[in-house]
C-alpha cells in the first residue's frame, strides 16, 4: 500500500536537496512502525576484551550528553555495554567507556547549547521506541499533548522537508541538524515553518493535533535519526 502511493506522495511535497528524498525513502515506515522481527531484540555482543574505563551515570544526563563528554560514539557505548538500541539508562548506571577516553571538561564537551535535544512537546508518551503495536515496532515517540499544543524544534537546524500529509500522517516536518541528525514531527494541525527556514531549538514551529488516528487520539509522532537510522530518543532527550 505505501509502496503503491508513494510516487505520486512525492511530487506533491516540498524538499531542499536530493539527500532529503534518499532519507523520506528510507523512511517508509516513518507512521513509527516496521515489520516485527522474528523473535525478541538482540543484545549487541562487544569485543572479547574491552579497554576502557567506567562513568557513573548522573541525574539528567543522557548517552548523547556522555557520548560527546567522552568523544565516543553512541554505537560503541552500546557495544561496549551490551545495550540494545531500545534500552534507557538510569541514574547511577555505571556505564563503560571503551578505549581509556579521557573526560573532557564540562565547557569543552557542552560545546554550543544548542546542540542539545530537547523535548518537542510537553504531554504523555502514548507509544515508546522500540515498543510493539500493531504487529509492529515503534521506532519514535507518540506524544498526547498535556495543555497548550505547541511543537518545539528539539534542536537547531534547517527545515528540509514538509508535506500536508505524509503517508497518512497529518502534516509532516523535518529539521536538519549538525552531525548527520534528523528529527521528524508528524500529526500537526498548523505548521508555522516552511522548506529553507532555520530554526532554533525551541522555537515554535507547529501546533499538535491533527493526526486523525482512528482511535481518535491527537498525538504528534517524533522521530530522531542519524542519516535514515531510526535513534531512540531517549538517548537524547533529558
Amino acid at each position: 500500500m505505501v509502496e503503491w502511493q508513494l510516487p505520486k506522495l512525492l511530487m506533491s511535497v516540498r524538499f531542499r536537496s536530493p539527500a532529503v528524498l534518499f532519507i523520506v525513502l528510507c523512511a517508509v515506515s516513518l507512521g513509527g512502525c516496521v515489520s516485527v522481527p522474528s523473535g525478541k531484540p538482540q543484545a549487541v555482543t562487544p569485543p572479547v576484551e574491552v579497554n576502557g574505563t567506567y562513568h557513573r551515570v548522573e541525574k539528567g544526563q543522557t548517552l548523547w550528553k556522555i557520548s560527546r563528554l567522552y568523544g565516543v560514539e553512541i554505537e560503541d557505548l552500546l557495544a561496549a555495554n551490551r545495550l540494545t538500541d531500545s534500552s534507557s539508562l538510569t541514574e547511577g548506571q555505571m556505564v563503560l567507556i571503551p578505549e581509556r577516553k579521557q573526560r573532557l571538561p564540562e565547557s569543552v564537551a557542552a560545546g554550543a547549547q544548542d546542540q542539545e535535544f530537547i523535548w518537542p512537546l510537553k504531554g504523555r508518551i502514548l507509544h515508546r521506541y522500540g515498543e510493539y503495536r500493531d504487529s509492529s515496532v515503534n521506532k519514535g515517540l507518540d506524544i498526547e499533548p498535556a495543555g497548550k499544543k505547541l511543537v518545539l524544534a528539539s534542536r537547531s537546524g534547517t527545515v528540509v522537508f514538509y508535506s500536508d500529509n505524509f503517508l497518512d500522517l497529518g502534516k509532516t516536518v523535518i529539521i536538519e541538524h549538525p552531525g548527520g541528525f534528523w528529527t521528524v514531527y508528524s500529526g500537526n494541525s498548523e505548521v508555522f515553518v516552511k522548506t529553507g527556514d532555520y530554526v532554533t531549538r525551541g522555537e515554535n514551529i507547529a501546533s499538535a493535533g491533527g493526526s486523525g488516528r482512528p482511535d481518535g487520539k491527537n498525538y504528534i509522532h517524533f522521530e530522531i535519526r542519524k542519516g535514515h537510522v531510526p535513534q531512540n530518543p531517549s538517548f537524547y532527550l533529558p
